[in-house]
């Protein structure tokens, strides 16, 4: 258990929100996220862990200590961020759950830290050694604050458990440096990569210490005074320095670094105070869910500086969408939805969570997509499983890349799930998430209360509540009744009510073993894009429940999926695939044409082209690539229907 006085937990404002956040303690995951919270912790972070070794990250810190980075110093100049990253993760494991591997392992490390950092705090391997570059010599890409950020990370990690270590004292001396190098009377300068600033607001929250939160208010207040150098990236919004964040209406330029920074932000304006700084960066993000994020809650549509492009340029075969971009998205709907309680933010992390967290790892935990694309239109490539990749956009997970943030980035994430699914207030209890397993929480008033949840969901729509700790005093539990849900209903009693998408709440003076049934219901549904999204403009996508759904070529074999017509009017037929255990395939009926003999492509119709019924079977875009070398589509050009 949590010692007394501590709240493991990934983000705990210390400032009253509207909703308080749980710790991953008062949270049992099963099913669909504690399978893949045990795949986390038996292979992801393991096999990150050995792969920071195998590329020789690890050994970079070796070297700082032995003074041989001019000659041994390895990979790109932010690898130190993903050893923090896997530290991290393992201080959430170790929380969740003990573990003397991972605590002999971070022991390890710490001592690794401690011995690399310099005397005033300063601790990075590509910077700093006779030789080297000079510390802050480059605030555009040198990412020395973002990896000092994932450094404190992991170090609040280890506090909120109740472990003040050497990783702590390690974070908090590299946290205090950059507190004199760049506070009032220091550098006036930012880090290229924002991470520092959501960083040092969690360590104001863990220890009470102030200067970090001014520090990282310091950071979000220079932001958009262009002092940071032009970029061949679009300019200097690759890195959100050409406005201030005050003054710009939706997130622009590297996605990653857009959404870290929104987060960031919105710390502060919490931690301050700042309403109309938090308004506007709700306003900000809630532009950006609607004009430029893809279906999946995938953001980030230009390969040239993963970035985002303009309103409504989502199209699906460039999709960048990268995996990190959605931890952070999250991260940033997760504490818009504490500060003002709208289920809106709990739905795009559904969405998020299912379609790109989900979708990152293998089945075998093993390999990782940096991008996620919606369409592939040739057979994906198989990377060299010996080498870190390359190669980002083949359509094939990759065991390791030369830039591996996004493994470690999902091991975190799935390691601190359980403190991003329900929350407290004065009232009661709030689930934003179904997840099979179970829920107990604290109250602001003391008085604890407690659910199971039993469900298949996102197989099955059907969840039951159980109530398991209760005084008998009268308390809501509220239920997010999510956007997509047409015939929702809840039964409590003798009563079934039907929902609309929002929040549903009873008050009750709940008993133990009171159960109620929510049912969502899980029809397939065609989605159609805003016509203003024109790359699919014509086009059908197919979802069911939380989860998008895709064509790939693995259940089509003869099938040119370039082809392909869906026809939205047809029935459907549901059925669990033979090489997909735990999913369900959707059979539709459409159409494919014979390919072009050739010639010039432009004719006054393609009509007059034959073709021929097929039925096609969709799978949930999760699950894609798993199965070997594919094409894959998830937007399907589309007759019938409305």
């Amino acid at each position: 258990m949590t010692p007394a006085g501590h709240r493991t937990i990934p983000v705990d404002p210390a400032t009253a929100v509207l909703l308080t956040p749980l710790p991953i303690h008062d949270v049992t995951l099963r099913g669909f996220w504690g399978e893949r919270q045990r795949l986390n912790r038996d292979k992801v972070i393991p096999h990150c862990d050995e792969w920071l070794e195998r590329a020789g990250w690890v050994g970079n810190l070796r070297a700082a200590v032995d003074g041989t980075l001019a000659t041994n110093r390895v990979g790109r100049l932010f690898t130190d961020s993903e050893i923090y990253k896997i530290m991290e993760a393992m201080a959430w494991e170790v929380a969740r759950e003990p573990s003397p591997r991972f605590e002999a392992r971070l022991a390890e490390l710490s001592r690794l830290l401690t011995e690399a950092q310099a005397a005033d705090g300063y601790l990075n391997s590509f910077y700093d050694y006779p030789g080297g570059p000079e510390r802050y010599s480059d605030l555009e890409w040198g990412h020395e604050l973002y990896c000092a950020g994932h450094l404190i990370q992991a170090a609040v990690a280890r506090l909120r458990a109740g472990h003040d270590d050497a990783l702590v004292a390690v974070a908090r001396a590299a946290a205090d440096h950059i507190c004199r190098e760049f506070g009032a009377d220091g550098r006036d300068g930012i880090c290229g990569h924002p991470e520092i600033e959501t960083a040092l607001v969690e360590l104001y929250r863990a220890t009470g210490e102030r200067r970090y939160l001014d520090q990282a208010s310091r950071f979000v207040e220079r932001r958009g005074n262009r002092t940071l150098g032009d970029t061949m990236y679009g300019g200097r919004d690759y890195y959100q320095d050409d406005v201030c964040i005050r003054d710009a209406p939706v997130l622009v330029g590297h996605a990653v670094r857009a959404l870290y920074l929104t987060a960031g932000a919105i710390d502060v304006a919490v931690e301050t105070g700042d309403q109309a700084l938090l308004e506007h960066l709700a306003a900000q993000f809630d532009r950006t869910v609607e004009r430029r994020t893809y279906l999946t809650g995938g953001m980030g549509s230009h390969h040239h500086g993963e970035s985002y492009g303009e309103d409504f340029e989502l199209p699906a075969d460039r999709a960048y969408a990268e995996t990190c971009a959605g931890v952070a998205s999250v991260m940033v709907a997760w504490r818009l939805l504490l500060a003002t309680g709208e289920p809106r933010y709990a739905d795009i992390i559904e969405r998020t969570l299912y379609n790109i967290v989900a979708t990152a790892p293998s089945d075998n935990g093993d390999a990782f997509h940096y991008v996620n694309t919606l369409h592939r239109r040739s057979m994906s490539v198989l990377p060299d499983p010996n080498h870190p990749s390359l190669r980002r956009t083949d359509g094939m997970r990759a065991a390791w890349f030369t830039t591996s943030c996004c493994p470690t980035n999902i091991a975190r994430t799935l390691a601190s799930l359980g403190g991003y699914l329900a929350t407290v207030d004065g009232r009661g209890l709030q689930v934003h998430q179904y997840v099979d397993g179970e829920i107990q929480a604290t109250l602001p008033d003391g008085r604890g209360v407690g659910i199971s949840l039993e469900t298949a969901y996102p197989l099955d729509g059907m969840v039951r509540l159980r109530v398991t700790q209760s005084d008998g005093e009268p308390w809501a539990l509220s239920l997010r009744v999510p956007g997509w849900t047409e015939k929702a209903t809840l039964r409590y009693g003798a009563t079934t009510h039907q929902l609309a998408p929002g929040t549903a709440t009873v008050t009750e003076a709940w008993q133990v073993g009171d159960e109620l049934t929510l049912d969502l219901g899980m029809t397939p549904r065609w989605v159609r894009p805003d016509p203003r999204i024109d790359a699919v403009r014509g086009c059908a996508a197919l979802e069911r429940g939380p989860l998008v759904y895709c064509l790939e070529s693995a259940d089509q074999h003869e099938v040119d999926l370039n082809l392909v017509e869906v026809d939205t009017s047809a029935p459907f037929a549901v059925r669990e695939p033979d090489d997909l255990p735990g999913s369900l395939a959707i059979i539709v009926s459409g159409t494919v044409r014979d390919e072009a003999t050739g010639g010039w492509p432009y004719l006054p119709s393609q009509t007059g082209r034959p073709a021929r019924q097929v039925k096609l079977t969709y799978v949930p875009y999760h699950r894609w690539g798993n199965r070997g070398p594919s094409a894959m589509r998830v937007w399907t050009p589309a007759v019938g229907g409305p």
